[in-house]
């Protein structure tokens, strides 16, 4: 387990000081047995986890798919460059902590640029 996991603290992503945090695997535990993961990245890069506030977390998971995520979104680094998560940081990094997304439940994040 994470030091942190379950804690309050600052959101890796949005920098909120939130009193949850949940672990959000950079390279998704799906795709841990993948050959090309297996080949790109090394045990300790499969392990990265980064410490999120819930609704960072759920955003995350509403805009990029498990294959985005490995693939060109496996850093926080690399998450805050993605437009609609970007966004949605922008937006969320003066709310308070407990805040629920928009459009909690819709398939489609309110975020997403059309295409």
């Amino acid at each position: 387990m994470a030091p942190g996991y379950g804690s309050g603290g600052e959101c890796e992503l949005c920098g909120r000081l939130v009193e949850r945090r949940t672990r959000h695997h950079l390279i998704p535990r799906s795709r841990h047995r993948k050959k090309r993961a297996r080949r790109t990245f090394t045990r300790e890069q499969m392990q990265s986890v980064a410490l999120l506030c819930p609704a960072c977390h759920r955003q995350i998971h509403k805009t990029l798919t498990e294959k985005e995520l490995e693939r060109e979104f496996n850093s926080v680094a690399a998450l805050r460059t993605q437009p609609d998560i970007e966004k949605f940081v922008r937006w969320i990094e003066d709310k308070p902590h407990g805040l629920q997304n928009p459009g909690r439940g819709r398939k489609k994040s309110p975020y997403r640029e059309s295409q």
